[in-house]
């Protein structure tokens, strides 16, 4: 068991170090958000009179979230300012990917144990597998901080629901897909209410300061942001308008944002797609987790419904959303981890089909985002894109499906909705009739 442990950890090592070399010498700068983005925020934030967007003296302190609207919730800017502990030795953007290999770490060595489960080991080696193959995007984007965070609170969420729910609630106000895993588990879990009270006290501990700060215009700011934005390019949505775009179609065609520091993509009636396209991802989420509680409600386990309904949620949020960077396919590893930890033999067309897409997605970015980045982008660069884009369309109807089919025991119903919210058992009925 120990040489086991070992060899993982080994694995591990070589696995992070690899990726963060490879960030050094891929084109396109895989490793670009963290010096032109991250750094000068947290930079300029943590220097009071110091202009966050060009970095030169100004009379007033400015910190994005607080003082101005920001794409991203406001935790964000902890492991950003967490990383300037390392960076006086090795620079920012060394010092980034150290941050994300260590809450990794964290996360793996609490994953592997002893390394006498199985599944667990399983799950460990897919892990670093997708480290691998989806490339320097998964170490150098504050995604990667989210992955160990959702890995760990789904682990976490049967035996220390409040622990895992500020885990959770922490990584949801630094990315908002978080969301998916915590309702997933507000199904799933019996102490609900635990997962609430975790929610709240996060969210409050969040609010407040940024509140008595002067932020409360902009404590949501990021919601409103994303929902403005437009069909990015690598969005499954905008795959038709990049075959149009690749083919000269008039009207059609890939551009830069400034705003968003994105591309996306225009075309006949994308106006209409862009407006359509977050109340769809919602309606459809939504839908997900209505048929997850039936079946919980009904009798089914934790194990059976919690790892494909937070695929499924999850999965949801990336294949129906008008924004699709690269760096939303980590997403997938806290689902996938869990569901073979939990159920190895049922999980591996999704482990498969997930270490499929990251390797595309490792293709596409960087290798071959140079033919993408054009007006009319190159057909090939297009063709790897929405076989990726297919594939993780294929694998929510898989996850959605496969809770859909999960199977009910005899539990009669709870006597209300409150009882179920706070997870206690129904009473049998021949009970209750003495």
């Amino acid at each position: 068991m120990v040489r086991r442990v070992v060899v993982l950890l080994l694995a591990f090592v070589a696995v992070h170090v690899t990726v963060g070399i490879l960030g050094y010498q891929q084109p396109n700068e895989p490793m670009g958000d963290v010096y032109l983005v991250y750094e000068p925020w947290s930079r300029c934030a943590l220097f009071g009179g110091i202009d966050v967007t060009s970095c030169t003296r100004s009379d007033m302190w400015e910190w994005p979230g607080i003082t101005e609207k920001w794409i991203y919730p406001q935790l964000a800017f902890l492991p950003m300012t967490f990383a300037w502990l390392f960076a006086w030795a090795v620079g920012y953007t060394p010092a980034w990917a150290i941050t994300v290999s260590l809450f990794n770490l964290v996360a793996f060595v609490i994953l592997v144990g002893r390394g006498r489960s199985r599944g667990r080991v399983l799950a460990a080696w897919f892990w670093l597998a997708a480290i691998l193959l989806v490339g320097p995007v998964g170490l150098y984007r504050i995604d990667g901080i989210t992955v160990p965070l959702a890995i760990l609170g789904s682990i976490w969420l049967v035996r220390r629901p409040f622990l895992a729910s500020v885990l959770l609630s922490i990584a949801v106000w630094m990315k908002v897909w978080l969301a998916a895993i915590l309702a997933a588990g507000f199904v799933a879990v019996r102490r609900r209410l635990a997962l609430i009270w975790g929610a709240v006290a996060v969210s409050l501990a969040t609010i407040i300061p940024v509140v008595a700060l002067g932020g409360a215009p902009y404590v949501f700011g990021f919601v409103g942001d994303q929902t403005s934005r437009g069909i990015q390019m690598e969005a499954p949505v905008g795959g038709l308008y990049m075959f149009l775009a690749s083919f000269y179609v008039p009207g059609s065609e890939v551009y830069y944002d400034g705003g968003v520091l994105t591309f996306q993509v225009s075309g006949p009636g994308s106006d209409i797609v862009i407006a359509v396209m977050t109340p769809l991802m919602l309606l459809v989420m939504a839908a997900v987790a209505v048929i997850g509680a039936q079946k919980m409600w009904r009798g089914a386990t934790f194990l059976r419904v919690f790892p494909p309904l937070s695929l499924a949620l999850v999965t949801a949020f990336i294949a129906l959303n008008k924004v699709g960077s690269p760096q939303y396919y980590v997403w997938l590893f806290a689902p996938v981890v869990l569901g073979l930890m939990l159920d190895r033999r049922r999980w591996y067309g999704f482990a498969v089909m997930t270490l499929a897409i990251c390797g595309l997605t490792q293709w596409v970015y960087p290798l071959v985002y140079d033919g993408l980045m054009a007006t009319h982008p190159a057909p090939f660069p297009v063709i790897l894109l929405e076989l990726r884009n297919l594939l993780a369309l294929v694998l929510m109807v898989w996850a959605i499906v496969r809770v859909v089919r999960v199977s009910t025991g005899r539990v009669p119903h709870p006597a209300s909705l409150r009882d179920w919210v706070l997870g206690r058992r129904p009473v049998p009925a021949r009970v209750a009739a003495k």
